[in-house]
């Protein structure tokens, strides 16, 4: 199986000034997500990464900045996990969009939300999602079954990639929280994905790492569990 790392990009200034960012060029980290950027590296210095992929945004490509230095890897740009484009609604308060009626349907209905001269919530899953699957497969093949894959982007369109592995209704995606710099973890599988982690700012990565192979011919370990399957349970 491959496991996906899900990582959104560190506090940024437009997360502290209450504006919606979208795709507006030169929003950058702020003092403190410059901090939890370079935490990162610490963070999963545990982990073998096989590839690291980014949003085009410069918050996601900051954000990466250390972790991708520190491997000696080179991101790829992937512009399918890009911000949404919130059209209109773009650089405006956070505080005035409540008072929009669309805000309503996109917190309640998000699957019927469609952004003014911008896109869809239903569009951004699609395209996500597909990009998420393209570099699971390419890492795969690359790198061998047992790989490991960061992508860094933006927590409306991680929550979609969550949702989509939960087999959860885009309508449901607004239940699920994504902090700046916190750590989402999937693993796909040939037949579906299992999310394994959600929404963490911190803690053992450790249990990640993929579990060697035992060698040809070796007798596979035996639990407790499997020593009472078809036998008697009884004392």
């Amino acid at each position: 199986m491959t496991t996906l790392i899900l990582l959104r990009h560190g506090r940024s200034t437009a997360n502290t000034a209450g504006v919606l960012a979208g795709r507006t060029p030169g929003v950058e980290l702020d003092d403190r997500g410059r901090e939890q950027a370079a935490a990162v590296v610490d963070r999963l210095a545990a982990l073998p990464i096989a590839s690291v992929v980014t949003s085009p945004m410069e918050r996601c490509r900051q954000t990466v900045a250390p972790l991708v230095a520190a491997r000696g890897l080179e991101p790829v740009v992937e512009d399918d996990l890009a911000e949404v484009d919130y059209g209109a609604w773009t650089g405006r308060k956070i505080t005035d969009l409540l008072k929009e009626d669309l805000w309503k349907v996109v917190q309640a209905h998000p699957s019927a939300a469609t952004f003014p001269d911008g896109e869809s919530l239903a569009g951004m899953q699609a395209r996500s999602v597909a990009a998420i699957r393209r570099h699971v497969t390419r890492v795969r093949a690359e790198h061998g079954d047992d790989a490991i894959l960061l992508a860094c982007s933006h927590g409306d369109v991680i929550k979609a990639i969550l949702a989509d592995a939960l087999a959860s209704h885009l309508d449901n995606f607004q239940r699920i929280v994504v902090d700046t710099c916190s750590v989402s973890v999937v693993t796909y599988t040939e037949l579906r994905p299992f999310v394994a982690r959600m929404n963490e700012q911190s803690g053992d990565v450790a249990s990640l790492v993929p579990k060697p192979k035992p060698a040809e011919g070796a007798e596979p370990p035996v639990n407790a569990s499997d020593a009472v399957v078809g036998g008697s349970t009884n004392a």
